[in-house]
């Protein structure tokens, strides 16, 4: 059975990822997917008194908790049957290749925005990234 982690942001270039994923599950004997989104450390609320860094946080928790949710309807609506969620905190890139390495995952799904090579080198993406560091092969879907 094919582990896949597929990279999740709420963007249509995560859906078209998810697709990907269910023709790759009519390809094999079948796939167990895991999607992953990453949110980015906050900023350090608590250096700003106007702003309760506990419900700042609970307010994010529940934002990527919805995210995740829309995602796996989302999956299950491309037909991919078994599937679960995690929800991390931190650097993107580095968060997907830690944990696909941690699951034992054989392949990293993510889509890209495709803004060509000039804007991918000054600015860097979490595909590139991701690219660049995983162990696995990464499947990158434009």
């Amino acid at each position: 059975m094919l582990k896949l982690l597929i990279a999740v942001d709420g963007s249509p270039h995560a859906l078209r990822a998810m697709e990907a994923a269910a023709r790759l599950q009519s390809e094999t004997n079948g796939l167990e997917a895991v999607l992953v989104h990453v949110r980015d450390v906050p900023l350090h609320v608590e250096q700003y008194p106007v702003m309760d860094a506990t419900a700042v946080e609970r307010a994010l928790q529940q934002q990527q908790s919805a995210l995740l949710d829309e995602a796996l309807s989302q999956a299950r609506r491309t037909g991919l049957k078994q599937v679960e969620t995690r929800a991390e905190v931190g650097v993107a890139a580095k968060e997907i290749v830690r944990l696909a390495a941690e699951l034992g995952s054989d392949m990293i799904v993510i889509g890209t925005h495709g803004r060509g090579a000039l804007a991918g080198l000054l600015l860097g993406s979490v595909a590139q990234r991701v690219v660049h560091r995983a162990e696995v092969p990464v499947l990158l879907v434009k």
